[in-house]
């Protein structure tokens, strides 16, 4: 079919299957590129509609769409989205289930009364699964916040790096991977631990114009937490200001102010990954039903959040990256109307997420996993009663080993030690490298939270520059524009192009993120991210353009 033909098809379906009158450029390009037969990563902000772009293809395609989703949560709101439209029924397969509702789910699969089929990527790792999955002809291969398959990426979660060799044992199906934020490392690495096959990537500007985004500079933890109390109760005590999340980096925190709030009239509740399942779905559905004004959140309350109407998005901490602070504030504004976005700042703040994210890599634990792998297979709780250490280090030891492709795991959900000749020190040793590699990262991610922070040139420009993504001029809505500092900043280009490739003399290969003629940040591959002095750079020679 025609490129036109096809743009024609695909917004004959989008309106009479779901009723979207329109479909966004976006939207469109990425569903091209499916239906043409490429593997597609897909990045658009939160609320941009990123499930039209594998709901509309799935019907275009022969053969039902498996889609790996997180969270049970998110898959519901996802299966009740389809399940209002008029397209086929969507079905789920998860631990909440009884026997017989599996059963339903897989009939309705095989007689092709359902399209969807959302699974978790932890269900995947199941051989019985897996087979039955096969048998059905999967036609699309969707993976749901695909920021999730990389170590770069600020929510790593390590069942994700099993997903390539599902997606090879199907038969490599067409790939979409979905995600609302991810730098140019992310997307490299998505692209490569995912295996896509002449792949294209479709992305939407990071740029939201109608956040305003600022950040209050405070000295003490306790003027902080008084600053972020007092702003909380001023936005919740208008309707127009409210409903907001304050975003808070422990457990305590979460019930000392969400407390404090409720003491003070505020329609508030904590939400965090302590609480049982049912008080944080409980607090989930008080949210989006109205009846509270502000979830004082860790970053466990994010994915799945479905309110286009928040007003603020206050964190009353520095996140670990600006990943995670791009992703967590994209949840404000989704209806296109004015959100306040604030960082309550205080430089000590990033030593503690420097402490809580300086693990070494367990290096008992990987010489005993790799040792006993080299042996024989194992399952992971033969794998834990064999050897003496505690589950955290050995589930991250063999991690790693994956990383290093010295470990895999076989058709039944055996750990493998893969190629015999390899010995294990060596693999122990390429997996600290890793790890190594990984904390430097993530210093790295945490120094560009403190540039963001601490810049008195325009906020968005940092933001977006740290994305790779150019804004010419200051943008008059955040703080710096505000006071007038933003426009007192050196603008231009350099020689060296965004996303361009260069090498440095010490830190190696890297790419270019943002540039002008007083500075240049760069992600460079075994360091992360460095902030150099163009003036520095040209003076004494470190850096070239490359391949």
């Amino acid at each position: 079919m025609a490129p036109q033909g096809r743009r024609a098809e695909l917004r004959r379906i989008a309106a009479e299957k779901f009723g979207w009158p329109e479909l966004s450029a976006e939207q469109l390009e990425a569903m091209e590129q499916v239906v043409a037969g490429h593997d597609v990563l897909a990045v658009l902000p939160t609320g941009a509609g990123k499930s039209a772009i594998y709901q509309v293809p799935a019907l275009v395609l022969d053969g039902p769409t498996l889609v790996v989703s997180p969270l049970i949560a998110l898959q519901n709101d996802q299966i009740e989205g389809i399940g209002d439209s008029r397209a086929p029924a969507a079905v789920a397969l998860n631990s909440t289930q009884r026997a017989a509702e599996r059963e339903q789910a897989w009939a309705a699969l095989r007689s092709g009364k359902a399209e969807y089929l959302f699974l978790s990527p932890e269900q995947l790792a199941s051989d019985a699964v897996l087979d039955a999955v096969a048998e059905l002809g999967v036609s699309l291969f969707v993976v749901d916040e695909a920021h999730c398959v990389s170590a770069w990426g600020h929510d790593f979660r390590p069942d994700y790096l099993r997903l390539a060799p599902v997606i090879e044992r199907l038969g490599h199906p067409r790939v979409i991977a979905l995600t609302a934020t991810a730098a140019l490392p992310v997307r490299t690495d998505i692209g490569h631990r995912l295996g896509l096959r002449d792949h294209r990537e479709v992305l939407a500007s990071f740029d939201r114009p109608e956040l305003r985004l600022g950040v209050d500079p405070l000295t003490t933890d306790a003027d902080k937490r008084q600053a972020v109390l007092t702003r909380t109760q001023a936005l919740t005590s208008d309707p127009a200001t409210r409903p907001g999340l304050v975003y808070v980096t422990s457990r305590k925190d979460a019930e000392t102010y969400a407390g404090e709030l409720a003491a003070a009239g505020v329609r508030a509740a904590a939400y965090h990954a302590g609480m049982k399942a049912a008080d944080r779905e409980r607090v989930h559905e008080r949210f989006s039903g109205g009846d509270l004004d502000v979830v004082v959140a860790t970053s466990a309350f994010g994915m799945g959040i479905d309110k286009a109407d928040l007003r603020f998005v206050l964190h009353a901490s520095a996140p670990d990256s600006l990943d995670t602070y791009y992703q967590q504030i994209g949840r404000a504004g989704r209806d296109g109307e004015p959100a306040e976005i604030t960082l309550y700042y205080r430089p000590q703040d990033l030593g503690l997420q420097k402490f809580l994210t300086a693990a070494k890599a367990p290096e008992r634990a990987l010489a005993a996993v790799a040792a006993t792998l080299a042996g024989a297979p194992r399952k992971p709780a033969e794998l834990g009663k064999e050897l003496d250490v505690s589950a955290a280090q050995r589930t991250r030891a063999v991690n790693l080993l994956e990383q290093t492709g010295a470990v895999g795991v076989t058709g039944d959900g055996r750990l493998e030690y893969l190629d015999p000749k390899l010995a294990p020190e060596t693999a122990v040793e390429r997996a600290i490298e890793i790890a190594e590699t990984h904390q430097r990262l993530i210093r790295s991610r945490i120094e560009m939270m403190r540039g963001y922070a601490e810049t008195t040139a325009c906020r968005r420009q940092n933001l977006l520059g740290y994305f790779g993504e150019q804004l010419s001029r200051p943008c008059g809505n955040c703080d710096t524009c505000a006071a007038g500092t933003a426009e007192e900043q050196p603008s231009g280009t350099s020689e060296f192009p965004v996303n361009g490739a260069v090498r440095h003399a010490e830190w190696g290969h890297g790419v270019v993120m943002s540039a002008d003629d007083a500075k240049i940040t760069i992600v460079f591959d075994e360091h992360g991210y460095k902030t150099l002095s163009v003036p520095a750079v040209r003076e004494n020679s470190v850096l070239e353009t490359a391949e």
